[in-house]
């Protein structure tokens, strides 16, 4: 077994891998510069967690696990280096890991794309879970009914989200690698924007036994290869009879000319049903039967932070979303406007990266016709330095109608309370601190009423 050292070990990327080594029966030690109750979960498997960042922490036997916001001025990895220590960045880890499982018997399954990679790797790991199938993950959120996005099990299957935001998805090598859409993002990355991306892709694809894509999406259509399809029309998996209640949407699910099931689901909106055909597509590709496993599909409810509800203040509904893309947001407000009809949405924009909101500007101005009313806070910088005409302020004065609120999300918060009336359904969208909206909403109802 080997030895391991977190540096930054508090996320939820990277607390998911370290259970996932404490649970296969490694060492694990780590550090933050806080607790968390991610930290909280790996104390109770056996880690050996530091709060702050010292060179006394690292271990002199460990190979290092460092994240992406870890640079070299770090003290442990300036420790790790005088110790000539193996230093993995956290892709590093995960393609490892993979090998293993690989090793062992089981089926990786890679999901993929610039949107919905999170809920679909989810959906699947939860169906597996629920189904008695004892799957092995690392997703990139918590399942909420199983209140973990990592674990070792004896299964057959291994389900991993595949990053592709610095590049880091040529590392590994999937048995079936899912690829829900492409679109252009995280272009401080992709200097050439689709271009780019499609040649990263095209590598991926290589090194993948089979390949499943949703061949309904425009960007797909730039990559290369002998592909698997799925999608609404034209593909070899598709979801026809589609039904959208305010309880559930349900659908039949083809393989070319035979129908496998019928699958009722409870999220909303038509890119739910584009991921939870990825995800009956994908599973059966793996060998599983779908008629065994078809209820597992209603009891999912979302990925932590897609479309959660976070809070109830008094008939004013509070959901957390983490859609930071014009087309993630879009997708979001269409759902909900859907479930309670476009007048009593309100949605509070904080803009994620100053690159982003520059580069995609014009397609975040189209992202918000499903709402109401429509807030902008300041831009959640994530490390960058600002861009001069590029803020939260100036957007909001390009998007008609919109409000701007400054502030910390504690102060957004204290201000948009005494606006809001009862039915409205407020809706943080953002990867950012907007997050806390919620609660510092409560917070800030509960000194409303103290007035």
């Amino acid at each position: 077994m080997g030895k391991y050292h977190f540096i930054a070990i508090g996320g939820i990327g990277m607390s998911g891998l370290a259970k996932y080594l404490l649970e296969d029966g490694h060492t694990v030690s780590g550090s933050d510069i806080c607790d968390s109750k991610y930290i909280d979960k790996l104390r109770d498997l056996g880690a050996k967690i530091f709060i702050g960042h010292d060179r006394n922490n690292v271990p002199e036997d460990a190979v290092i696990i460092k994240s992406s916001a870890i640079k070299d001025n770090n003290p442990e990895i300036i420790r790790a280096k005088e110790l000539g220590l193996k230093i993995y960045h956290r892709s590093d880890l995960l393609e490892e890991i993979a090998l293993s499982a690989q090793k062992d018997g089981k089926c990786f399954i890679g999901f993929s794309g610039t949107h919905g990679k999170t809920t679909t790797s989810g959906l699947a790991s939860f169906v597996l879970e629920k189904a008695g199938l004892a799957p092995s993950f690392v997703d990139g959120g918590i399942i909420p009914e199983i209140n973990t996005n990592a674990q070792h099990k004896a299964g057959k299957h291994f389900i991993a989200e595949l990053d592709e935001s610095d590049g880091t998805i040529v590392k590994y090598y999937p048995d079936i690698l899912v690829i829900n859409n492409l679109e252009e993002d995280h272009l401080d990355f992709y200097k050439n924007g689709i271009i780019d991306l499609v040649k990263t892709f095209d590598k991926a694809i290589t090194q993948a036994k089979k390949v499943i894509v949703n061949n309904n999406d425009e960007g797909i259509r730039f990559l290369t290869g002998d592909f698997i399809t799925y999608g609404l029309h034209a593909a070899d998996y598709t979801a026809k009879n589609i039904n959208y209640s305010e309880e559930y949407t349900s659908f039949d699910v083809y393989h070319k000319a035979e129908l496998l099931a019928n699958i009722k689901i409870q999220l909303a909106g038509v890119h739910n049903v584009y991921n939870s055909l990825a995800v009956a597509a994908a599973l059966n590709e793996s060998g599983v039967n779908i008629r065994d496993i078809v209820q597992y599909f209603y009891e999912f409810t979302g990925m932590g932070r897609r479309f959660q509800k976070v809070a109830d203040l008094s008939g004013i509904a509070v959901y957390d979303d983490y859609a930071h893309h014009p087309t993630e947001i879009k997708a979001t407000l269409e759902a909900a406007a859907l479930k309670f009809g476009r007048d009593n949405i309100v949605a509070v924009f904080q803009p994620h990266r100053y690159t982003r909101l520059q580069s995609l500007w014009k397609e975040f101005k189209n992202a918000f016709s499903s709402a109401g009313r429509v807030v902008v806070t300041d831009v959640y910088a994530a490390s960058e330095e600002p861009i001069e005409g590029i803020s939260g302020e100036e957007f909001a004065k390009d998007l008609s109608g919109a409000e701007y609120i400054s502030g910390n999300m504690e102060e957004v918060a204290l201000k948009l309370f005494p606006t809001l009336k009862k039915n409205d359904i407020v809706i943080g969208l953002g990867a950012g601190t907007i997050t806390a909206l919620g609660k510092n909403l409560e917070k800030a109802g509960c000194i409303g009423s103290k007035k």
